[in-house]
């Protein structure tokens, strides 16, 4: 399995996520226990149902207890503080449309586009490893090249 690594923030996200599935869990128990006391199990749409639901929970359960035992957090590594990293929020401007773009580079289960958080993998991200402030680099994307001036790098 390789490294897993995840902002305090992104652990924390997981953490809550587990913390809900148990709590589903529990209710999708309680409720397979109703509907196998209603009789035939066969064609019974809610036990069936329940325990399907409840095999989807039991995975997804699984993949984070073993993402959250395994996760490394950035937030305690020795890292370069003025260099682009995982967990770092860019502050860059498009050269060619003068647009001012700021992301955080974020691990893909804590990645939200609309919030501003890139996973790492992603293309620009992977452009922007690396660099620091008063660099200005060319980042190749699906839609073409785009030339970026990295104003600033922080870690909040």
């Amino acid at each position: 399995m390789s490294e897993i690594y995840l902002t305090k923030d992104g652990f924390e996200k997981l953490q809550a996520e587990l913390t809900e599935l148990k709590r589903q869990k529990n209710e999708l128990s309680a409720e397979i226990n109703e509907a196998r006391e209603q009789g035939d199990l066969k064609e019974n749409a809610g036990y069936i149902y329940g325990k399907e639901k409840q095999s989807q929970v039991m995975t997804r359960i699984s993949e984070l207890e073993v993402r959250l035992r395994s996760a490394k957090l950035v937030d305690n590594l020795a890292i370069n503080k003025d260099e682009v990293r995982l967990g770092a929020t860019v502050t860059m401007r498009d050269e060619s449309t003068r647009a001012t773009l700021v992301y955080t580079l974020s691990s893909a289960d804590e990645a939200d586009p609309s919030a501003g958080k890139i996973s790492v993998s992603s293309p620009l991200a992977q452009g922007l490893l690396g660099s620091a402030a008063g660099a200005t680099v060319i980042v190749r994307l699906p839609g073409g090249e785009k030339q970026l001036a990295i104003l600033k790098v922080e870690y909040k």
